[in-house]
């Protein structure tokens, strides 16, 4: 997460900065994701989302607390993360380094046509 949302205040001090225009977004999408996985991907979503309609009372500090998170939710938020994993690959990630690592290569792949190689004079 350190690597993908966080700002530097000043050279020794990160702060984490969430927002739907930034976490969220900063992931590549999958190359060639099916009708069906996308679909999928989109009912687990509305899955979440209709789960933390079930507390109504509760703030996203309190669903979100790693120590009190109602299982419901923790249970969609699995079933969702396995089905974007499943976008990526035929078999969920081990663990979310070799996520994180297969993102970052997959963002270099994409990115690496963008990169504009300078051209160096030969002297004469």
């Amino acid at each position: 997460m350190r690597r993908v949302c966080t700002t530097p205040i000043d050279l020794s001090i990160f702060r984490f900065i969430y927002s739907n225009k930034i976490v969220y977004n900063n992931f590549p999408w999958p190359e060639n994701p099916t009708d069906k996985q996308i679909k999928t991907v989109e009912e687990k979503a509305q899955k979440v989302l209709d789960v933390r309609k079930e507390f109504p009372n509760s703030s996203l500090a309190d669903l979100y607390d790693p120590l009190t998170m109602p299982p419901a939710l923790v249970k969609a938020h699995q079933e969702l993360d396995k089905s974007v994993d499943l976008c990526y690959r035929a078999q969920p990630f081990p663990n979310d380094t070799k996520r994180i690592e297969f993102l970052f290569e997959l963002y270099e792949k994409y990115t690496k046509p963008l990169l504009v190689e300078k051209k160096t004079r030969k002297r004469k």
